[in-house]
């Protein structure tokens, strides 16, 4: 499990380094992009940055409810392919609100706080969980609950590390 969760964050720290090209190759001629540019209220930083907030929140119930109906199936390895895909997915949508989103610099940092912040609440939930986290019956062992609150702890931390310079750093201009 930790060499999952190594790969893991490899996996994003080689996203956020290669940032430019993964959404410089994202906007062109994405009609998601063009759409949302093309929206009225999209182009106001808070809107903005609470339809991330929206859909980072809308993604993340999706894949528990996924996870949660898979569980109940025993297929090996499933629920990794669709952590993967979900990963996947908000770094496509990230990368969508970043080509979309036009506005100063502040403005964007606070497109990306906003946004972002459904994975900060996410994060304080878990460690507030882990703090509090007390057996059900006497002598009940929470060791496995308290791993999986702590890897929860740092992948929601991650995405909202992840979320905020994907989409709260400004893009680069492009050369004519």
């Amino acid at each position: 499990m930790t060499s999952i969760l190594f790969i893991g964050l490899l996996g994003v720290l080689f996203v956020i380094v290669f940032k430019r090209p993964i959404l410089g190759n994202l906007g062109r001629n994405n009609k998601w992009v063009h759409k949302l540019k093309n929206v009225k209220w999209f182009q106001n930083h808070w809107l903005a940055g609470l339809f991330l907030f929206v859909m980072n929140a809308v993604l993340f119930l999706l894949t528990g409810i996924v996870l949660r109906i898979l569980g109940y199936f025993v297929i090996p390895y499933v629920h990794l392919l669709i952590m993967f895909l979900a990963v996947i997915g908000s770094i496509y949508l990230w990368g969508l609100i970043h080509n979309a989103w036009e506005g100063s610099k502040r403005n964007r940092m606070k497109l990306g706080a906003l946004g972002s912040s459904f994975y900060m609440l996410l994060t304080f939930t878990f460690v507030y969980w882990f703090v509090t986290l007390k057996p059900s019956y006497p002598g009940e062992d929470t060791f496995m609950r308290a791993i999986s609150l702590l890897f929860a702890i740092i992948v929601a931390a991650v995405a909202f590390i992840t979320c905020f310079i994907m989409t709260g750093f400004s893009k680069k201009k492009e050369a004519i």
